[in-house]
C-alpha cells in the first residue's frame, strides 16, 4: 500500500480519482462491495444505479462523510486518508446535495460566503462584494446577491447550491441528482456550465442522476453500480440507454426498455426537438370518449393564506392520461390536495361523472374515484397499522370485509396476502407495520389497495419521486393498465420526461394557473421548459 501524503492546499485544476476495492458496511449490511473505478481529471463522470446501489455511500466516501472499512482512494496516484469534510474540501472536492443546504434568512452573497471554510470576523463588504459580482460574471447564471433564498424559486436555489461550490474552485465536483427541481432550459443551462467547466481542465465531475437523457448528453464516461458492486463501467460514445439499462436490471429488463416500457423517456438519446409520448397503447379516440373529471374555476389557498390554486380550468376524458407539468412549488400540491379533499376549495367547482364531487368517502366510493398522492406513507397510510389494515381502509366497512357491523379481519389478512404476491411487495408478512416498508414496497401497497376493483377517476401526484428503477418501470406499467381499462387518469407530475412518456396531453401550470395546452404527440420539451419557468405568460 502506497504511503498517505497529507493534502496539498496548492493544487489547482481538475485532479484524478481512482478508488480500489472500496468496501462499506452498516451492521450486517454490505452498501458498497469492493467498488473500483477511475475518473480521468476533466471529465463528467456519472453513476448510475437504483436506490440502495451504493451511489451515495460511494460519494459520501470520497466526500470524507462515512469511512470505507476496505480499500484506497487515490487522488492525483496518490493515496488520501479522507477522514472528514474537511479533510475534502483541502483536498479542493466539493459536493452539491439533493436538498437545499442554504440559510434562508441569510442572503445570496452571505450564502456564498458561508461556504468557506473559515468566515473572517470582520467583512470588507465592499471587496467582497466586487469580488462575488466578478465571480457570477465568470458564470452563466444571474442571481440578486441581496436576495435571500425564501425569495427564489426552487431553480434559482439549485443554482446557487452550485455557485457556492464554484466559488471554492473545487477540484472535483460532486452532484446529486442536481436536475431535480430544474426545468429543462435550467437543466440543460447548469449541465452544460458543469460540462464546460470540466472540459477547460478546471474541474473534474461526478454526477448521481437517474435520467439516461442526461447521462448521454453530458457525461463523458459512466458507472454502473448494482447492489453495492460497479458492475459496469463505458464511455458515453460506446454505450446505449438499453445497455445501461441492462447494466442497471439485468436483461429481462433492458428487453423491456427495446420494447417502449423503459423507467422513463429520458431514455431517448434526443435531448432537443419534439418529444414523443413514448407509448405506443395511447388512446387516440379520447378525444371523443365522455369527460370523467371536469375542473371550472377553482381556487384554493396556499399554507401562508396566499391563492395558491388561481381560477383553474380543465378536463378528463374516459381513457386518457392527462398529464400536469410544472416546477415545484407552481400550485400542484395545493391542486392535488383540494381535488381529494386535504385542503379547502375557496370556490369553483369538480366534477366526476357529471354530478358534483367534494371528496367525501360515499362519492369515491360511489363514483369510482382513486388517488395515490405524493409521499404515500404521510398522505395515504397509517404508519403504526399492518400492511394489511392499510390496504382495507378504502373498504374494511363493506362486504365482505364485514358482515353484520362485524369487521372479518381473517379476509383483510388474505387479501392482503394475494397483493403482496401479485405486486412484489418486500414485507416481513401482511401483520408487519406499513412504516417498516421502503418508499416503493409503501407505493406498491397503496397501488394495490387504490387499483382493485372498477375505476373512474385516478388522480396521481409524483408517483414515483424517490423510487428506483424497477418501481418506476412497474407503477409506469399500473398507470397505463388503468388507462387501458377506460379511466381518466390525471396525473400530476414534476418530472417532465416521465409525462411525456405517459401523457395524452400536457398542460403546464406555473404560479397557480394553467397556462399551456399541448398533445404529447407534438409537445417540444424546450416549449413546455419555457412555460414551466415562466417565460412566455
Amino acid at each position: 500500500m502506497s504511503q498517505l501524503i497529507p493534502p496539498r492546499k496548492s493544487a489547482t485544476g481538475a485532479l484524478a480519482l481512482e478508488t480500489y476495492g472500496l468496501t462499506k458496511r452498516f451492521g450486517s449490511f454490505t452498501a458498497m462491495d469492493q467498488v473500483s473505478l477511475r475518473i480521468a481529471p476533466g471529465t463528467v463522470h456519472a453513476l448510475l444505479g437504483e436506490n440502495g446501489a451504493g451511489k451515495s455511500t460511494l460519494v459520501k466516501c470520497i466526500a470524507g462523510f462515512q469511512q470505507a472499512e476496505e480499500g484506497s482512494i487515490m487522488i492525483d496516484g496518490h493515496e488520501q486518508d479522507i477522514a472528514n469534510p474537511v479533510v475534502a474540501r483541502a483536498l479542493g472536492i466539493g459536493m452539491v446535495y439533493q436538498h437545499f443546504t442554504l440559510a434562508p434568512g441569510m442572503t445570496v452573497a452571505e450564502n456564498l460566503l458561508l461556504a468557506a471554510d473559515r468566515v473572517p470576523k470582520l467583512i470588507d463588504w465592499k471587496k467582497k462584494r466586487a469580488e462575488l459580482e466578478s465571480f457570477l460574471a465568470t458564470t452563466p447564471f444571474s442571481l440578486n446577491l441581496d436576495a435571500c433564498p425564501e425569495e427564489l424559486a426552487a431553480g434559482e436555489k439549485q443554482k446557487l447550491e452550485l455557485l457556492k461550490q464554484l466559488f471554492l474552485k473545487p477540484r472535483l465536483l460532486i452532484l446529486d441528482e442536481p436536475t431535480s427541481v430544474l426545468t429543462p432550459q435550467e437543466a440543460d443551462e447548469v449541465l452544460g456550465h458543469v460540462r464546460e467547466f470540466a472540459r477547460s481542465g478546471q474541474c473534474t465531475v461526478i454526477i448521481i442522476t437517474h435520467k439516461f437523457r442526461e447521462v448521454m448528453a453530458y457525461a463523458d464516461a459512466v458507472t454502473v453500480l448494482r447492489r453495492g458492486k460497479a458492475v459496469h463501467h463505458c464511455m458515453v460514445n460506446a454505450t446505449t440507454p438499453i445497455m445501461l439499462a441492462q447494466a442497471m436490471m439485468g436483461e429481462a429488463s433492458a428487453v423491456m426498455a427495446a420494447t417502449g416500457h423503459a423507467a422513463d423517456s429520458s431514455s431517448s438519446t434526443a435531448t432537443e426537438g419534439p418529444l414523443k409520448s413514448m407509448h405506443s397503447d395511447s388512446k387516440e379516440g379520447a378525444k371523443n370518449s365522455p369527460t370523467v373529471l371536469q375542473i371550472k374555476g377553482l381556487t384554493a389557498l396556499g399554507d401562508r393564506g396566499m391563492l395558491a390554486v388561481r381560477g383553474v380550468d380543465f378536463f378528463v376524458q374516459s381513457g386518457e392520461i392527462l398529464g400536469i407539468a410544472g416546477v415545484s412549488g407552481n400550485g400542484q400540491r395545493e391542486l392535488m390536495e383540494a381535488l381529494v379533499g386535504q385542503r379547502a376549495r375557496l370556490s369553483g367547482q369538480v366534477n366526476v361523472m357529471g354530478e358534483p364531487y367534494s371528496a367525501t368517502r360515499e362519492e369515491n366510493h360511489r363514483l369510482k374515484v382513486r388517488s395515490l398522492p405524493e409521499e404515500p406513507l404521510r398522505n395515504a397510510c397509517v404508519s403504526d397499522l399492518s400492511v394489511a389494515e392499510n390496504m382495507a381502509l378504502r373498504d374494511f366497512d363493506q362486504a365482505p370485509l364485514q358482515q353484520g357491523g362485524v369487521l372479518r379481519f381473517p379476509l383483510w389478512r388474505s387479501r392482503a396476502r394475494q397483493w403482496i404476491a401479485e405486486y412484489g411487495i418486500k414485507t416481513q408478512g401482511e401483520r408487519a407495520p406499513i412504516r417498516s416498508l421502503s418508499g416503493g414496497n409503501v407505493q406498491r401497497s397503496v397501488l394495490a389497495r387504490e387499483l382493485a376493483g372498477d375505476i373512474n377517476v385516478l388522480i396521481a401526484a409524483n408517483p414515483v419521486f424517490g423510487l428506483d428503477f424497477a418501481a418506476v418501470r412497474e407503477i409506469h406499467a399500473r398507470l397505463r393498465e388503468v388507462r387501458a381499462r377506460g379511466a381518466g387518469v390525471l396525473l400530476i407530475s414534476e418530472d417532465l420526461d416521465e409525462l411525456l412518456e405517459l401523457a395524452d396531453r400536457i398542460i403546464v401550470m406555473s404560479e397557480g394557473r394553467m397556462v399551456f395546452e399541448v398533445s404529447a404527440a407534438q409537445a417540444d420539451r424546450h416549449v413546455l421548459g419555457a412555460h414551466m419557468g415562466g417565460g412566455n405568460h
